[in-house]
């Protein structure tokens, strides 16, 4: 009974999508399509977020700079230098293309729909959620190539104009365009919160299942051993536990409030897989590309289905907060 309070309905329906797609992967004509729905239903996901967020909340989620500047610091500070210290110390003896492909997740900047529909989900603060992981993900098509020419030695990286454009033009662009029709559909919005939530978890949904179906279409599981399989799956839980536990340290100990802990939680413990095949495919050769990334898209499923847990709770904890301070402010 506690494994089923712990696994909810929404990461029982992770754990589905992964194994659906793996048994039945979008193939030809299906990967087209799957990737037009997934973008429509991130893009309808941002939309949303733009037409629920006042313009108060907004200027306020981009004035936030300590909460920034937090985040930040994980994505390309405390990920780094964990991902060089346990490359150097390489505890077990596997292909050194894993633990390189390790170093390589860690300097990627965070994921954006996942942090802020999880930020969404937990009742957090979704204005900084959007202003710090879209700056994260805009900041990483530079950083993160730069990076790769300091840590990894691999040089002639550069950011490319084209990513930056489709950011902009999938994220912010609906973001902006559903908070200029606020005037006109604010009000249906409030009044279909809970349909409006379901966005969130769809847009997860479709990413899990696009980007396990490339995986196995690839065969990337016929490219490595169980035990080199079950050492990934370890070490992305430890390393996500370790940036997780630091985040939530930090934004106590200098005293963020609830949504802004439930924020850098979310957007400081993310890494982006669909920036990082591409920029993968730029910077290293073909031939090592596919065990390169391995450990980043294992870490980015772990990652969802560990967030889906911790929103959840997040979310129990904060209806809780709300149920007493109505309670109290009734007595």
């Amino acid at each position: 009974m506690k494994l089923f309070r712990i696994l909810d309905p929404f990461t029982l329906t992770l754990v589905f999508t992964v194994l659906l797609a793996s048994f039945f992967p979008a193939q030809g004509s299906f990967v087209g399509f799957f990737e037009g729905l997934t973008t429509a239903a991130i893009a309808l996901l941002f939309f949303m977020h733009g037409a629920k967020l006042s313009r108060e909340a907004i200027v306020a989620g981009s004035s936030h700079w300590r909460l920034h500047l937090w985040v930040m610091c994980s994505t390309f500070i405390l990920f780094p230098v964990l991902g060089v210290l346990f490359t150097w110390w390489a505890p077990v003896n596997v292909s050194p293309e894993i633990y390189t492909g390790f170093l390589y997740l860690c300097i990627l900047p965070a994921t954006v729909q996942s942090a802020i529909a999880f930020t969404s989900i937990a009742g957090g603060n979704v204005a900084a959620a959007v202003c710090s992981a879209s700056a994260s993900s805009l900041l990483g098509i530079f950083l993160s190539p730069l990076l790769v020419g300091l840590v990894m030695h691999v040089h002639g990286a550069n950011g490319s104009l084209q990513q930056v454009g489709s950011i902009m033009l999938q994220l912010l662009v609906p973001f902006v365009a559903g908070h200029l029709s606020r005037p006109w559909i604010g009000a249906w919005v409030a009044r279909h919160k809970k349909w409006i939530g379901k966005t969130d978890q769809t847009s997860i949904l479709l990413v899990v299942y696009s980007a396990f179906s490339e995986a196995v279409t690839h065969g990337i599981w016929h490219k490595v051993g169980a035990g080199s399989l079950l050492f990934i799956v370890v070490a992305s839980l430890v390393l996500l536990g370790i940036v997780i536990a630091v985040n939530i340290f930090v934004a106590r100990r200098l005293g963020f409030n609830k949504a802004d802990e439930i924020t850098i939680v979310f957007c400081g413990s993310k890494k982006s897989l669909a920036n990082g095949i591409p920029m993968a495919n730029i910077l290293f050769p073909v031939a090592t590309v596919g065990m390169m990334v391995l450990p980043l898209m294992i870490f980015h499923q772990l990652q969802l289905m560990i967030c889906a847990v911790m929103a959840r709770r997040y979310q129990r904890q904060t209806a809780k907060a709300a149920a007493k301070e109505t309670a109290a402010a009734n007595a």
